[in-house]
C-alpha cells in the first residue's frame, strides 16, 4: 500500500516505475520512476515524497536525497554507452541547497562530464520544480561491462 496520502500524489505524464529489484536497497527507498528522454541522454529518476521518507524535523532525510542523486549519476553513466557499464562510486560530494517535504515530486537530473575507459565523472541536480534543492559530483571507476544487464 502506498505511504503517501497527498492530494497531488499523481505520478507526472511520461513517467513510469523505473526497474529496480524489490527488496534493493533502492527498491526500500522508492518508489522511483523514469521519464525518457528524446535525446538519447539518460532517463530522468524521480520519487514522490512519502512519510517513510522524512527524517525527525519532517523535511526529506539527507540520505535519501544522497542515495537518489548516487543512483541517478550511476544509471546515467551506465547509460552512456552502447554496453551497459559496471560502475562504482569512488567518490560523491553534496551540498544540500533546500529541503524537500511530504508530497513534493523529487526530480534528477544528470550531467555527464566524461566517460573514460576507467574512470567517469559527472553531476547531478535534485529539484523540486524549478527549485534546486541538491547538487551532486560523482567520480565512478568503470569496473567492468555487465552481461546481460538492462539496459533502460
Amino acid at each position: 500500500m502506498d505511504e503517501c496520502t497527498h492530494a497531488d500524489d499523481a505520478v507526472p505524464p511520461g513517467f513510469e516505475p523505473a526497474f529496480i529489484e524489490a527488496g534493493s536497497f533502492l527498491g526500500l527507498c522508492g518508489p522511483i520512476y523514469q521519464r525518457r528522454r528524446d535525446d538519447g541522454r539518460a532517463p530522468v529518476l524521480a520519487l514522490r515524497v512519502q512519510p517513510k521518507h522524512l527524517n525527525l524535523r519532517g523535511i526529506v532525510h539527507g540520505g535519501l536525497l544522497v542515495t537518489l542523486a548516487d543512483s541517478a549519476l550511476g544509471h546515467a553513466i551506465n547509460h552512456a554507452r552502447q554496453q551497459p557499464l559496471g560502475v562504482v562510486t569512488v567518490s560523491l560530494a553534496t551540498d544540500f541547497v533546500e529541503t524537500a517535504r511530504l508530497g513534493d515530486w523529487i526530480e534528477a537530473d544528470v550531467d555527464i562530464q566524461r566517460v573514460g575507459g576507467r574512470m567517469a565523472f559527472a553531476n547531478c541536480y535534485l529539484h523540486v520544480g524549478e527549485r534546486r534543492i541538491l547538487r551532486a559530483s560523482g567520480v565512478f571507476a568503470v569496473v567492468q561491462a555487465v552481461p546481460g544487464a538492462q539496459h533502460p
